[in-house]
């Protein structure tokens, strides 16, 4: 059995290659467990690293290091660009608040860190690292670690607090979330739909009653409101139509509009008179409503057409269709000529069948060709965004450069290239399963490195004199802001529970509370408030880190 204990303790490539996939499997094996409902999830990955660490299983450093950095830059350029496109709409609709609760749980824990410090005589080189492994802030033990070295201070006790109360960071914001969801949330604190933008689509059916607008070509009739708005279909003496801007409107005509519910009043006014039938139950046979006209989803899948404007394909005109909707990443946007097309959009079309087919022609309409992601932009974002982390930012009265890291400059990348990669022409789609797959991959191996490094001096650190004082402190750290913020988050600021998870686990910088809140509650509000506060609040951590030793060191 000499080549099995060659394998599992001789340090090299295939070695540290099965340590980590044992590990992450068994882990991913006890995801699965539930305790009275609660399961923890991918996290179990990292309690089995700090279990084969602590009997001695260990890799080469700086596979270590590789593994564990790779692992965490792809989850946080995943998640970036999954949340992208829908990132700045939920910024307008509520970001500023958003960040602003978020740095009120980053200033909580700070002032809880710097009371405990003096209440429990814990140096401030120590407390730097424990504040660090309560949130879960590996980025900001570094900064910290500079800032003491530079004051020529041991960086020892720092990063020896932080490896015992990362644990407890991790568990502690899952542990309130349990205690929250058991306590303080109630069912309307728990929405079931997905994050909605702002141009959420409703369907409505009008009546032209309105004598401002008799003999108006639709054009000339839009031009007297500000909403946006597209006709489907036009009923005019039992015929059905699809108009185009030039068509004249005539007294009692039937309209079928798909627009916004916020932007129903003006329309109503509009036209003069809202029919009473909801066109927007799910449960409407849209080829059944006329004899003439149908209505398919085509998806966009040629390339050339990523980052186009859909009014410059110039498609009704040249094939006589109408495009009322566009769905993106599960959102329903309004088909305006304006609106920039992606890779992957699901267009609804209405028209004939003969010339919904020639559409489907200019547009690909081939799931074959989206089901390989585009792994060249994949990378060159990576590259981007650890370019972008690696920049050092002087804050005046600092004397070290703060960086956002490995994992703030590609989640910022990955924000922005969600969003607007298909304006440049970049081709930035990939399935919904294999962003889930490449997240999970990232995930796994930072917390499978993790536990591994931190377990071989666990139980040697948890032992000695202030080993447990840190252990205690930490999760004060850690538990307290959370149960203060979480109900003002959703009392005072009207935030869903699922909203508050995760703009809360981005303040903490912690990815494994967000997989929990993910794989808890239903629709992406978690990730979205995740990526929300998550680079402001990471890179207030890093520089209140620094302030904290050169003040109080």
């Amino acid at each position: 059995m000499e080549w099995l204990r060659s394998v599992l303790f001789e340090p090299s490539a295939m070695q540290a290659l099965v340590i980590l996939s044992l590990i992450i499997a068994l882990g991913l094996g006890l995801a699965k467990w539930q305790f009275k409902g609660v399961s923890l999830g991918v996290t179990w990955v990292f309690f089995v690293g700090i279990l084969a660490g602590h009997f001695g299983l260990k890799i080469d450093h700086q596979m270590l290091v590789f593994a564990e950095s790779f692992g965490l830059v792809l989850f946080v350029y995943e998640l970036g660009l999954k949340v992208g496109p829908g990132f700045f709409s939920s910024f307008r609709q509520g970001g500023i608040m958003l960040n602003g609760i978020g740095l009120m749980l980053v200033f909580l824990g700070t002032v809880t860190a710097i009371l405990l410090s003096l209440l429990l005589s814990i140096p401030m080189s120590d407390m730097v690292g424990i504040l660090s492994g309560a949130t879960t802030n590996t980025p900001a033990l570094g900064a910290a670690q500079q800032a003491l070295s530079q004051l020529g201070l041991s960086v020892n006790g720092a990063a020896l607090s932080c490896a015992v109360t990362y644990p407890l960071g991790v568990i502690g914001v899952i542990l309130a979330f349990i205690v929250l969801r058991k306590i303080a949330v109630r069912e309307t604190d728990i929405q079931d739909g997905s994050h909605e933008d702002d141009n959420q689509t409703f369907i409505a059916a009008f009546s032209v009653q309105n004598p401002a607008i008799f003999g108006k070509s639709v054009r000339e009739a839009a031009s007297f409101i500000v909403p946006k708005f597209v006709i489907s279909r036009l009923w005019r003496q039992g015929d059905v139509t699809i108009p185009g801007p030039e068509t004249i409107l005539q007294h009692d005509d039937r309209l079928l509009v798909v627009t916004t519910e916020k932007d129903l009043p003006s329309l109503t006014a509009l036209f003069g008179s809202q029919e009473e039938k909801d066109w927007n139950t799910g449960h409407i046979d849209w080829n059944a409503i006329d004899s003439s006209l149908i209505s398919r989803h085509i998806v966009v899948s040629k390339p050339e057409l990523n980052g186009r404007r859909l009014g410059s394909l110039k498609l009704r005109n040249s094939y006589g269709i109408n495009i009322t909707r566009v769905v993106r990443s599960g959102v329903t946007l309004l088909a305006s000529p304006s609106l920039i097309l992606q890779l992957g959009d699901r267009l609804t079309v209405v028209g004939e069948q003969k010339s919904i087919e020639q559409v489907a022609k200019v547009v690909g309409n081939s799931t074959t060709t989206l089901k390989d992601p585009n792994m060249g932009a994949i990378f060159i974002g990576i590259v981007l965004g650890l370019l972008l982390g690696s920049v050092p930012i002087m804050i005046p009265g600092i004397s070290v450069p703060v960086r956002l890291g490995l994992a703030g400059g590609p989640i910022i990348v990955g924000i922005l290239i969600g969003r607007f990669g298909p304006q440049f022409h970049l081709v930035t789609y990939t399935t919904r399963s294999a962003n889930l797959m490449l997240r999970g991959i990232g995930l796994s191996l930072f917390l499978g490195c993790l536990g591994l490094e931190s377990g071989e001096h666990f139980m040697q650190t948890i032992l000695r004199g202030d080993g447990l004082l840190w252990i205690g402190t930490g999760f004060l750290i850690t538990f307290l802001p959370i149960l203060i913020m979480a109900p003002i988050a959703m009392r005072i600021y009207r935030l869903d529970f699922g909203l508050t998870c995760g703009v809360l686990s981005g303040a903490m910088a912690n990815p494994m509370a967000l997989n929990y809140a993910n794989s808890t509650l239903p629709g992406d509000n978690p990730a979205i408030g995740y990526a929300t506060v998550y680079p402001l609040a990471m890179f207030s951590r890093v520089v209140i880190a620094q302030i904290l030793v050169l003040l109080f060191a």
